[in-house]
């Protein structure tokens, strides 16, 4: 099956995809109408505009550094996710998506980094934690002595946490977006992100596999393959069609069909669409109608 990532809802109904997905929030903070046409997308903790709006809220690392788009290797802003009235906002808004479409996308979830969060609400949120864990008072534990293995520990029961109340407002069908990082632990060590856990409460993972050309391929097969060893669930991947070949872009899905459940392209609909017409002329190709003498 393929699909295609858009904030254009015309090109929803396209008869080439089979299935759309429309950003009802992004990274940005940008935030439209669900509509009941598409699978619903919302990014949970990557929002620019409120990280902007309310600095109290973006994640710091242990050295204090804030998890904003000026920082190296951010595209975007995050939100802490222990912030309880940024959470209950983005419930909300699960909510009205799918009460638009009953499968609803849900997009970066998770911490920004393994060094983050050490906001004042996380340290007093991670004290509690240990507190019932052990049978101790928060006030007893220094944080900073804290083992690595317990904090991330933590990290992932707010994150799984976090991903069952959402599920439980999706009544249909519950994708979950994942950095394409299949290799073990890097996912719990990065975010947060306990597959297993969150597997219970996700119906298909989606791991956008984003190049700008796709003159080579091994790369994706890689960490395609990575992924079937490493989700109990179904995946399916998400390609770029940006201003890419539609020959290359072909080709890279080709390879994604050997290992993912369906294939969607991300934010160019028209060369997606040129490139499924492409694949479909091409498997046509050779094929003899009637009798030949």
């Amino acid at each position: 099956m393929y699909g295609v990532v858009t904030r254009n809802e015309e090109e929803l109904d396209w008869a080439e995809f089979e299935r759309g997905f429309y950003e009802v929030k992004d990274v940005t903070g940008r935030a439209v109408e669900p509509v009941d046409s598409a699978v619903n997308m919302v990014s949970c903790f990557g929002d620019t505009a409120a990280g902007e709006a309310k600095p109290d809220l973006v994640p710091v690392s242990d050295v204090g550094a804030p998890a904003t788009r000026e920082r190296p290797y951010f595209d975007w802003g995050y939100i802490c996710p222990t912030r309880e009235r940024y959470r209950a906002g983005l419930l909300e808004t699960i909510a009205d998506c799918a009460a638009a479409n009953e499968a609803v996308r849900l997009d970066d979830v998770g911490f920004p980094r393994e060094e983050y969060c050490y906001c004042e609400h996380c340290q007093d949120a991670y004290a509690e934690w240990r507190a019932d864990r052990d049978g101790g008072e928060p006030a007893d534990y220094d944080l900073y002595e804290a083992s690595d293995d317990d904090r991330f520990d933590w990290r992932a029961e707010v994150i799984t946490g976090f991903v069952a109340e959402a599920a439980e407002r999706i009544p249909g069908k519950t994708y979950f977006t994942l950095y394409p990082d299949p290799y073990p632990g890097h996912l719990y060590r990065r975010a947060g992100l306990d597959l297993d856990a969150i597997a219970e409460h996700v119906d298909e993972f989606v791991v956008p596999l984003y190049d700008m050309a796709y003159a080579t391929t091994y790369w994706l097969e890689v960490i395609a393959s990575g992924f079937v060893d490493a989700l109990s669930k179904p995946f399916s991947i998400e390609l770029y069609a940006v201003d890419v070949d539609i020959d290359s872009l072909a080709h890279a899905t080709e390879v994604a069909d050997e290992y993912a459940a369906d294939v969607y392209f991300g934010y160019d609909a028209s060369q997606a669409r040129a490139t499924i017409r492409r694949m479909k002329a091409d498997s046509q190709e050779g094929q003899t109608f009637g009798d030949v003498e």
